[in-house]
């Protein structure tokens, strides 16, 4: 007989709390003065180091537990990549912005070329973490860092094609060059499919949770699936008139304040 649906709470809760602090984090140290980034990522690299460690050591812990352990794990190594993006460590060959008559394929492969470093960071990520758990029944690593990659794609796919909300108060100065490659407009064939398919897997996911017969595997699901539907959430972001940026008003102090999202291609 499987848990019951409160025992989502808890999980859920966790996954909100650490997805609004963790990125008002990265806000908050994306908006210091450039000659601190060296320091930040250094800082994260060692946090990422013990990471790897723990995530390592509790790849055979499959309790309640090691799933929120497996969990955090994977958000330190999606922060770190996401710093060393924002802060202009690794993002790629191009930087600077398109012409504005640019369009079709070659825009899109300029947009590529802008970011492609950091994605190719990003399939290492996944190698490590992979890695490090193969074998070992505690997957919600892999799988939350699964979900993060995937909405990430699916969120630059759907500003290269256009949005209404491009975000422009999330990207740093050092990275304005990238907003010429979003493209405001009311809808794209895209963002529709993207959230028709996040949203069944998030009900999927739930259902999972409703059927699990111990405290690992429901505590697994509710984490994985909690942080989906956030990323749903961001989405709608782009589409709705709704100041997101506010969630991280204590994050953006400088006037001038960059910012992180998984949306920022």
């Amino acid at each position: 007989m499987g848990l019951m649906t409160s025992d989502f709470g808890v999980p859920a809760a966790y996954a909100v709390l650490v997805w609004w602090f963790a990125t008002g984090i990265i806000l908050f140290l994306d908006g210091l003065p450039q000659h601190t980034f060296r320091w930040s990522i250094t800082a994260a690299t060692a946090v990422l180091g013990v990471a790897a460690g723990v995530l390592h050591s509790s790849a055979a812990d499959a309790t309640a537990a090691g799933a929120f352990t497996a969990f955090t794990c994977a958000i330190l190594f999606w922060g770190w990549l996401e710093m060393s993006f924002l802060m202009g460590f690794i993002t790629g060959p191009r930087r600077h912005a398109c012409q504005e008559r640019c369009s079709g394929w070659r825009h899109f492969f300029h947009a590529t070329s802008a970011i492609i470093y950091n994605e190719i960071a990003t399939l290492v990520g996944a190698v490590v973490i992979l890695v490090l758990t193969w074998g070992s029944v505690n997957r919600v690593a892999l799988g939350t860092y699964a979900v993060l990659w995937a909405m990430r794609i699916s969120a630059k796919l759907n500003l290269f094609l256009g949005v209404p909300n491009l975000g422009e108060k999330f990207l740093p100065a050092h990275l304005q060059y990238l907003k010429s490659f979003f493209r405001r407009r009311a809808m794209n064939f895209l963002f529709p499919v993207s959230i028709a398919v996040s949203t069944v897997v998030v009900a999927a996911l739930v259902r999972r949770f409703q059927s699990a017969a111990d405290a690992y595997h429901v505590t697994a699901y509710a984490l994985v699936a909690s942080l989906l539907g956030l990323a749903v959430l961001e989405h709608w972001f782009m589409v709705l008139p709704l100041p997101s940026e506010k969630m991280w008003k204590w994050a953006m102090r400088a006037p001038s304040q960059p910012g992180v999202t998984a949306k920022a291609p």
